[in-house]
C-alpha cells in the first residue's frame, strides 16, 4: 500500500535534481571553508540540510487545500516578521535583515518568498479575479510590493529584485495580457540598456514603440507606457546618484571590473579567474587554488559557483546548470499538468523564484550581471535560504502528489 502510494505520488524527477544539488552545495561549502578556518559554516549547513529535508518531507503530506486556507494567515505573519526585523533584527553586512536565534540567523525575507507565492496563488485562483480589472491588478501588485518595500528598507536590494521577477512570471502564467507584460518589462529594459550607452537605449525605445503599435491597445495607455519607458531611461543618472556608495560601485564594477580591481571589481575578477582556470575537467576536489587560498572573501555564500567551476571545470559548472534546468523544466511541467489553478500558480511561482536566483547568481559570478548579493539555490551557504529552497521543493512535490485534484 505504502509502496504503491510512493510509486504514484512521489515525483522522482523533482526529488533527484534536488538531492544532487544539495549534495553539490554541501561539497562546495566544505571545499570553500576547508582552508579558511570556517568549518563552523559547513557544520551549520549540514544542520540546515537536515531541517530542510524534514520540512520538505512534511510538506508532501499536507493536503494542499489546507495550504490554500493557510495562505493569507501565513502571508500576514511573514509581513509582521519583516516589520519586526527592521526594529529588532541584527545588522549583518550593512543590512538589518536577520533575527538572531540561539546563535543562528533567521532571515524573514527568504521565508516571505514562499508565503507571497501562496498568497498570490490563492488570490489569482479566485474565479472572480480578472487581471483586466484595475482593482484586481492593484491587489496583485500590493501582495508583492509590500514585502519589496519592507525588504528595501533593510536594505536588501538583491532580494527585492527576486520578488519583482517572480511577479512578472506569475502574472504571465495567470493570463496577463501582452500589453501588461510590456508595461512591466519595457521600463526595466530601458534602465538596463541605458547603463550600456545611448545606442542600446534607443534600440529598446524603438522596440517598445513598435510593439505598442502592433498591440493596438488604448492610445492613451500606450502613450503613458512609452513616456514612462523613456522617462525612466533618461532618469538613470539621477537614480544612480541616489544609490548608496557600495551600490554605485557594484554597478560600475559590473560595467568595468578592471576600473577598481582591488575594490568593487575584486570579487568579479577573482570569480572569472577561478571559473576560467578550471578548464574542461577542473583542478580536482580541494585543489582549486583560488578557492583554497581564499582569494574571494566568504566564497561559500554568493560566489560559490566558482568552487565547482574551478575544481570540476566546465563539466562541473555545466552539471549544475543541467540539474537546475531539469528541476525548473519539471516545475513548469507540474504547473501545466495539475488540474487545480491554485496548485499551478504555486508551482510556477516556485519556478520563477528559483530561475531568477539562478540567472542572477551565475550571471554575477561570470561578470555578466551586477553583483547584488543573490545566493545560488540549494548550493550557497545560508540556513534561511536553504530551508526556503527545501520548502519550495516540498511544495512542488505536494502539487505533483495532488495533481489530479480539482
Amino acid at each position: 500500500m505504502i509502496d504503491s502510494w510512493f510509486k504514484d505520488n512521489l515525483d522522482y524527477k523533482t526529488i533527484v535534481p534536488v538531492i544532487f544539488l544539495v549534495a553539490v552545495g554541501v561539497a562546495s561549502v566544505y571545499s570553500a571553508t576547508y582552508d579558511a578556518a570556517a568549518s563552523l559554516y559547513f557544520n551549520r549547513q549540514l544542520m540546515w540540510v537536515g531541517i530542510g529535508t524534514l520540512l520538505m518531507i512534511i510538506l508532501i503530506f499536507i493536503p494542499f487545500r489546507s495550504l490554500q486556507l493557510l495562505s493569507y494567515p501565513l502571508y500576514g505573519i511573514s509581513i509582521l516578521l519583516l516589520i519586526g526585523v527592521l526594529g529588532a533584527g541584527k545588522m549583518v553586512a550593512g543590512s538589518r535583515s536577520w533575527f538572531g536565534i540561539a546563535g543562528l540567523g533567521l532571515q524573514p525575507s527568504e521565508l516571505v518568498k514562499v508565503t507571497t507565492i501562496l498568497a498570490l496563488a490563492t488570490y489569482l485562483s479566485d474565479p472572480q479575479v480578472h487581471l483586466r480589472k484595475l482593482k484586481n491588478l492593484a491587489v496583485t501588485f500590493g501582495f508583492v510590493l509590500l514585502p519589496v518595500f519592507l525588504i528595501a528598507l533593510q536594505p536588501d536590494v538583491g532580494t527585492a529584485i527576486i520578488y519583482l521577477g517572480m511577479l512578472a512570471i506569475i502574472l504571465y502564467w495567470a493570463g496577463a495580457s501582452n500589453f501588461l507584460m510590456l508595461t512591466l518589462i519595457a521600463p526595466a529594459a530601458a534602465v538596463v540598456a541605458t547603463l550600456f550607452g545611448t545606442t542600446p537605449f534607443v534600440i529598446v525605445v524603438g522596440a517598445t514603440l513598435l510593439l505598442l503599435f502592433l498591440l493596438r491597445e488604448n492610445r492613451l495607455l500606450s502613450a503613458l507606457v512609452f513616456s514612462g519607458t523613456v522617462l525612466l531611461g533618461v532618469s538613470v543618472q539621477f537614480i544612480f546618484s541616489t544609490l548608496a556608495l557600495h551600490q554605485q560601485n557594484r554597478i560600475l564594477s559590473f560595467l568595468n571590473p578592471e576600473a577598481d580591481p582591488r575594490g568593487a571589481g575584486y570579487n568579479v575578477i577573482q570569480s572569472q579567474i577561478a571559473i576560467g582556470s578550471g578548464g574542461v575537467f577542473g583542478k580536482g576536489f580541494l585543489h582549486g587554488s583560488q578557492t583554497q587560498l581564499n582569494f574571494i572573501p566568504a566564497q561559500w555564500t554568493d560566489f560559490i559557483y566558482c568552487v565547482p567551476g574551478e575544481e570540476f571545470g566546465f563539466m562541473g559548472a555545466f552539471a549544475i546548470l543541467l540539474l537546475m534546468t531539469l528541476l525548473l523544466v519539471r516545475g513548469v511541467q507540474i504547473a501545466a499538468m495539475v488540474k487545480n489553478r491554485y496548485a499551478s500558480l504555486v508551482a510556477i511561482g516556485i519556478v520563477a523564484v528559483l530561475s531568477t536566483h539562478m540567472v542572477i547568481n551565475i550571471g554575477m559570478s561570470m561578470g555578466i550581471l551586477p553583483v547584488i548579493g543573490v545566493p545560488l539555490p540549494f548550493i550557497s551557504y545560508g540556513g534561511s535560504h536553504l530551508m526556503t529552497n527545501m520548502i519550495m521543493a516540498g511544495l512542488l512535490l505536494n502539487m505533483y502528489a495532488n495533481r489530479k485534484e480539482y
